[in-house]
């Protein structure tokens, strides 16, 4: 069998106001050219992962295309969406004839002038195959299911775990299934169902832990091949927006459709207990105080990198040093200005230096204070989900004095923008987690794979910034409504 995998995947938040441009993917980014991605898997290049070991077990041919991915962040630029996913299709062109495509996507990438990334790449990778080639492509649970996307594609199967810790599983679900049907002749059938709301479900914790577990048991069984659960992207103001279910059969649309009703309307009976228990600013601070002895994570959810925020507001540091708490961390703070400062003064140097605050409104006011270089860390990896690394870039630990001039919050500063997902983004630099009594990431829930095994709480911060948690503030003109939260009630 000849296959082609490529991937081609960004978070798009329509609100935040760092542009993706071409340089978000080439320097910022992941980016290998056709036929250049390393052994390591990257985290939108699980198809290519797995079919490489299936290509190597069962004497495929395996062509592999351009893999690029940006970090989340605001609308993707036309030249640079136009520029990658053509680069795609030529390398599709020239590896024709092929059986099987296989694509690492995100699902809720924006361009300008392409609100629906995805389902415009599948529409021109059929063009290209056929009718009579399988497509199937991997996706981000944060993703919006578009008409498109599902009649373009064979299979769509998305991450079930958040964090997504099942990459590479999914991974060779959709590359086994998909060879099935190269090897039956027959197409899955695709049932969907809309819950009429936009959550972010947290697999970490009941009631969403119990749904999942019973999505899997539920493959495999009765003519059911797969069931992916689309979260939604509540920060993409789309048409296709919101939390949705979809179930594949193996023919049996009657079926499929029932059962994706009744799981989309279980979903909606527990909307309620999923949202997130979230606290202000100081009022998770005292929280945080008032725990049991041990380390207490603090996750500044709103200036999430992974959800499309710069990464650099002050908000929650700057109550940190305002009140004093000792023995606290925070990271990482995306700021290469400060990181290139702490640089060139050295380990050990003491001085004035301007934190954060730099991109807009929702970065917050600068925080100009005394801080000691603690540490220094060139073009540093941390650990990040399902075995795959992500670069950081060069990194400082600063010590930043409290109002009163004492020592107060130690911070990780970077020089590329990311979100927290391992601990080694704190211990490389020296930060001993284990002394700290409060820790601040900037992370919505990827960090919980590795913090929360230390912590003895962890609390989620109602802080402003562009991932919001209040989504009735968002001023949305284009995805469909009632939709809850944002309305009293759904569809």
């Amino acid at each position: 069998m000849r296959v082609f995998t490529a991937s081609l995947a960004t978070e798009t938040n329509t609100f935040a106001p760092l542009p993706t441009g071409l340089a978000s993917f080439q320097v910022d980014g992941t980016f290998h050219p056709g036929g250049t991605h390393p052994a390591a898997m990257s985290m939108f290049a699980g198809p290519l992962h797995a079919a490489r070991q299936r290509a190597q077990q069962l004497g495929w041919t395996l062509v592999e295309g351009l893999v690029a991915a940006a970090q989340p962040g605001g609308t993707t630029t036309r030249l640079a969406y136009e520029s990658l996913r053509d680069q795609i299709l030529t390398d599709l062109q020239a590896a024709l004839p092929v059986q099987l495509v296989l694509l690492g996507l995100h699902g809720a990438m924006v361009a300008d002038g392409y609100p629906d990334c995805e389902g415009d790449l599948l529409t021109r990778v059929r063009q290209l195959v056929g009718p009579g080639v399988v497509i199937g492509a991997e996706l981000d649970p944060h993703h919006h299911l578009s008409a498109a996307m599902l009649s373009q594609a064979d299979l769509l199967i998305a991450f079930k775990q958040y964090p997504h810790t099942d990459i590479l599983e999914r991974a060779f679900e959709l590359v086994d299934l998909c060879a099935a049907q190269v090897a039956h002749g027959r197409r899955p059938v695709a049932s969907v169902a809309d819950c009429g709301m936009a959550v972010i479900v947290h697999t970490t914790r009941a009631p969403a832990q119990g749904f999942v577990q019973r999505l899997q048991a539920l493959e495999g069984q009765g003519g059911v091949l797969s069931i992916s659960l689309t979260h939604g992207f509540p920060w993409g103001d789309v048409p296709d927006m919101g939390t949705k279910l979809l179930v594949y059969t193996d023919g049996r649309q009657a079926e499929g459709d029932a059962l994706a009703r009744r799981l989309a309307d279980e979903l909606i009976a527990m909307r309620s207990a999923l949202d997130t228990p979230w606290l202000g600013i100081d009022a998770a601070l005292d929280a945080a105080l008032a725990a049991p002895p041990g380390m207490v994570v603090v996750a500044d959810s709103a200036d999430n990198p992974g959800g499309g925020a710069a990464g650099d507001s002050t908000f929650v540091l700057r109550r940190l040093v305002e009140r004093g708490i000792a023995n606290t961390a925070l990271g990482p703070l995306w700021d290469p200005q400060a990181v290139r400062i702490a640089f060139d003064a050295g380990v050990g140097a003491r001085l004035p230096l301007r934190i954060g605050g730099k991109v807009g409104p929702l970065s917050g006011v600068p925080l100009d204070a005394d801080c000691t270089v603690l540490a220094l860390q060139p073009a540093m990896q941390m650990s990040a989900l399902a075995g795959t690394t992500q670069p950081l870039g060069d990194c400082a630990l600063v010590q930043v004095a409290s109002a009163d001039g004492v020592p107060g919050v130690q911070v990780v500063l970077i020089s590329r923008r990311s979100q927290a997902m391992g601990t080694d983004l704190f211990t490389q630099l020296g930060c001993d987690l284990g002394s700290r009594r409060i820790v601040v990431v900037k992370s919505s829930q990827h960090f919980r794979a590795a913090f929360a095994p230390l912590a003895v709480q962890v609390l989620y911060c109602a802080a402003p910034g562009a991932v919001t948690s209040d989504l009735r503030t968002l001023p949305y003109r284009h995805i469909q409504r009632p939709k809850w939260p944002m309305d009293n009630d759904g569809v």
